[in-house]
């Protein structure tokens, strides 16, 4: 099981609260836990990634273990933190404007 935190608008759109757990099966990438959440939690699809490109969003972010990793390959392995539980994968929705 992976633990992903999630903002608080997606939170509530998949009815959630606090971490979620969700199950990776294979090596443990972005994209991985994205097709586990959205498996998970139906209501998220197209929330995180274009369902049209399967790029993840402009104003959507991943982090691990105070790292950005939104611009990693999205297939390529988190670091083993996030695999043994010890880090959560995060996603933020990030800010625009000035």
């Amino acid at each position: 099981m992976i633990r992903v935190l999630l903002p608080a608008h997606l939170k509530t759109l998949a009815g959630v609260r606090g971490e979620v757990d969700v199950e990776v099966v294979g090596p443990v990438t972005a994209n991985a836990i994205v097709d586990a959440l959205e498996k998970a939690y139906p209501a998220l699809r197209g929330t995180i990634r274009d369902p049209a490109t399967g790029r993840r969003r402009p104003f959507v972010r991943f982090f691990v273990d105070e790292v950005d990793r939104s611009h990693d390959e999205p297939n390529e392995p988190l670091p083993s933190g996030v695999a043994s539980r010890k880090v959560p994968f995060i996603v933020v929705g990030a800010m625009a404007g000035g």
